[in-house]
């Protein structure tokens, strides 16, 4: 039986395509990099799409995480180290994003948000709750971290199979993983000043309906404080919008116009 990983890896959702752009998925507070399951068919007519799987019981900071996600692109990257790559971050990820961006801006050439959570210091019970967690007995704290997902998510625009996949990544998240990323999230703290030299095209994706964050209102600050960045949003969604029916980020970037020409050569190549 195969050791568990001790450290941050990726999981590569579609078959590999060394030729195309390379894209870099940071999946939120879960960690398990399977929650883009919606998203792969369309990203990989384009990309190489890698997802970061975090191990459930990892206690690593920003910095030591960061690190970790450079040093695994940097391995992609060595057979051909010329190919864009664009680095999309959503909730926890999308902090985790910037952290990667500031880390080692050379080696992207987009940068997507998707409802980061960057704006959790504007919720107070969250904070509250977060203080509270840690007390809870596990079988408790397993009910209330059940009983948040509607917060998390528009259940009622989410495939049956695509909310189950949600319960169990996020029942995966042990009581002291997430009180440590929860912690993370209280400490997470980037000046605009420092997004400012982030001069990469940026796209923020933000839910009108996010019923846990102010995403929308981070996304406006956001667009406001990076020098080349644009803001998409989705009026009738909630939080964890990559897995809702008829949302598709790959006709997103589409429509902002962020894909460069080598993405729709590899698009073009596809369909042949």
């Amino acid at each position: 039986m195969p050791e568990p990983a001790r450290q941050a890896y990726f999981l590569t959702p579609r078959k590999r395509q060394p030729e195309a752009p390379l894209f870099v998925f940071l999946p939120g507070m879960d960690g398990t990099g399977r929650l883009l399951r919606t998203q792969t068919e369309g990203l990989g007519s384009v990309f190489d799409v890698r997802c970061l799987a975090i191990p459930p019981d990892d206690l690593t900071d920003w910095q030591e995480l960061a690190a970790q996600v450079v040093n695994l692109i940097a391995a992609e990257l060595q057979d051909n180290p010329d190919r864009s790559v664009y680095l999309c971050g959503e909730s926890f990820g999308g902090c985790l994003a910037m952290m990667v961006m500031l880390r080692s801006p050379r080696l992207f050439s987009h940068l997507i948000l998707v409802n980061p959570a960057s704006s959790f210091n504007r919720r107070p019970w969250i904070l509250w709750g977060t203080q509270i967690s840690r007390f809870l007995p596990e079988a408790v704290y397993q009910t209330s971290s059940v009983a948040l997902l509607p917060f998390l998510a528009s259940f009622g625009r989410i495939a049956a199979a695509d909310r189950q996949a949600l319960l169990e990544a996020v029942q995966s998240v042990s009581q002291a993983t997430s009180v440590w990323r929860l912690s993370m999230l209280r400490q997470f703290n980037i000046k605009d000043d420092e997004l400012a030299q982030i001069t990469q095209p940026v796209l923020v994706v933000a839910s009108r309906s996010d019923r846990l964050l102010p995403s929308v209102a981070e996304a406006e600050h956001l667009v406001s404080t990076f020098p080349n960045a644009q803001m998409q949003i989705l009026p009738n969604s909630g939080h964890a919008c990559l897995l809702e029916a008829g949302i598709n980020l790959y006709e997103m970037m589409q429509e902002a116009k962020f894909l460069e020409a080598a993405s729709l050569a590899t698009e073009a190549e596809s369909v042949r």
